[in-house]
């Protein structure tokens, strides 16, 4: 997909998400989508990404797979120069830490992943790169 495409239906997604208090793009079927903000690792600016989430316990769990693309997402590679981020859902914005997830943690946290969005199966077979999980640990008492 051209990155200008992507970035107006990352656009439109984050705007139709605030107007309808999360609610109306808030789930799709069984996914259920967040707001990320991250903040730019060149620009230092506040960056917002609708992404597809599921929990795991406490946290929040998302994948960077970009549709199966042969390159990281955005978002990924800015919490890996910052992993403090807040996460938008409806009307509440809760401040986390990211953490990649790695091995045996890795594969137990990839089945709830794909069984939130059975896609990342496929994203993963198109793509050489193993797609990041990440992991939002909220940090609010």
């Amino acid at each position: 997909m051209p990155r200008s495409l992507q970035k107006f239906l990352t656009w439109l997604h984050t705007v139709t998400f605030r107007l309808a208090n999360g609610r109306f793009v808030g789930r799709f079927r069984s996914a259920k989508f967040l707001l990320l903000h991250t903040t730019g690792r060149k620009s230092g600016k506040d960056r917002v990404t609708p992404l597809n989430y599921c929990t795991d316990g406490a946290d929040y769990v998302v994948i960077g797979s970009n549709g199966g693309a042969k390159r990281h997402p955005d978002w990924y590679l800015n919490l890996e120069a910052n992993p403090k981020v807040e996460i938008e859902l409806a009307d509440r914005r809760i401040p986390a830490v990211a953490e990649s997830v790695e091995g045996d943690e890795r594969d137990r946290v990839w089945r709830i992943a794909t069984r939130s969005w059975r896609f990342y199966d496929s994203y993963q077979r198109r793509t050489e790169r193993d797609i990041p999980l990440v992991v939002l640990r909220p940090t609010e008492a």
